[in-house]
């Protein structure tokens, strides 16, 4: 019997970083063949959303499960309905963001569908796993309003889906880095998917301040791009060339963390965030977090990287821009222990390794 099916309808960036991970955890103390990775590109999201159930039902092997671990992406429900055989297997789901809480730029043009299709995925699991606690609590608080709102029936699912539910953060593998990078000009790293809920008007808008007051920095501007980028960002290009070092999308993962580790702070514009991935492994390389005091942020970091306002930000930035050795220094004094893997290993083991049997060897 195989012990543990691992499923990714969208198989990119941190999605793929946990799969991996835990794949290789798990391969190390399991038997060959005692683990299945199923996945999905990382192409097209909103068509993975909807249909991955069924591409995944027909591409799944026909082995008995102890254990399925998979993402929100896909619909649980659809695939257990159409793969009956994986029902009796312990079903886990990994929240990395949840659909009710995504800012919509439109309410009438937005689909309900996405939401409504995690909440069954929640339902038909037996445990939840969310990434942040903030996460958890947006799905949490945001379910049985979004049910009610049904013309004539509701049916509030909060009480079902709850007690089943727990945090466990994602968890980052670079080791910290504490030495400066001794830049003599302040290195600001932006490192985002080049899309409107990343907030780039608001961070190139704070770089044009910085720029106009006479500030001296550079620019390293990372990030995945898409079809449809935000004209902000060509805007950004030709009027910070000057400042700009690095612009666009890292060829590999050793000149990303390269980039990070050049970098004096690590700033975030986002208006959805459900973690942080980019900008934890940014403090991890010695970079110290600028965030917003909304989303994940205020759980993550302490008061002292949170701006409330853009003002905010570019004072604080202004000042760093004075003293670009500062920023490093502060860093390397913040506490990131509990978001690196050898804090989080037990409990993912937990979550996934099956109850070990009388005269197991492990």
């Amino acid at each position: 019997m195989a012990e543990i099916l691992l499923v990714e309808a969208f198989y990119g960036g941190s999605h793929a970083q946990l799969m991996d991970l835990l794949v290789n955890h798990l391969s190390e103390r399991l038997q060959p063949g005692e683990v299945d990775l199923v996945t999905m590109t990382d192409k097209k999201w909103h068509w993975r959303a909807r249909t991955s159930a069924l591409w995944l039902a027909m591409n799944i092997p026909r082995k008995r499960y102890k254990r399925l671990f998979i993402s929100s992406v896909a619909n649980l429900a659809e695939l257990l309905g159409l793969r009956p055989d994986l029902a009796g297997c312990e079903k886990i789901l990994y929240f990395h963001e949840n659909q009710l809480e995504y800012p919509v730029r439109n309410p009438k043009l937005c689909d309900y569908q996405y939401g409504y299709n995690q909440i069954l995925s929640a339902l038909a699991a037996d445990k939840i796993v969310f990434n942040s606690e903030f996460n958890k609590r947006t799905f949490l608080d945001k379910m049985d309003p979004f049910l009610n709102s049904q013309p004539g029936y509701h049916t509030p699912c909060r009480s079902l889906i709850e007690p089943k539910s727990s945090v466990l953060y994602f968890p980052i593998t670079l080791e910290r880095v504490k030495e400066p990078a001794n830049n003599s000009v302040l290195h600001i790293v932006w490192p985002h998917r080049w899309e409107h809920d990343k907030g780039p008007d608001e961070f190139f808008h704070a770089m044009e301040e910085l720029k106009k007051a006479g500030c001296d920095f550079k620019l390293i501007v990372l990030g995945q791009r898409y079809d449809e980028v935000p004209e902000v960002f060509e805007k950004a290009r030709v009027s910070l060339s000057s400042n700009i070092i690095h612009w666009g999308y890292a060829p590999s993962k050793e000149k990303f963390l390269q980039l990070l580790r050049n970098s004096d702070i690590v700033v975030s514009t986002a208006l959805h965030e459900f973690y942080g991935v980019a900008v934890l492994e940014g403090a991890f390389s010695g970079a110290l977090p600028l965030v917003p005091n909304r989303l994940s942020y205020p759980e993550l970091f302490p008061k002292g990287c949170i701006y409330n306002t853009r003002a905010q930000l570019v004072k604080k930035l202004k000042e760093f821009c004075r003293k670009p050795l500062v920023p490093r220094r502060l860093c390397s004094s913040l506490d990131l222990s509990k978001y690196h893997w050898s804090s989080l290993k037990a409990g993912y083991q937990d979550a996934l390794m099956p109850p070990p049997a009388k005269n197991s060897s492990y």
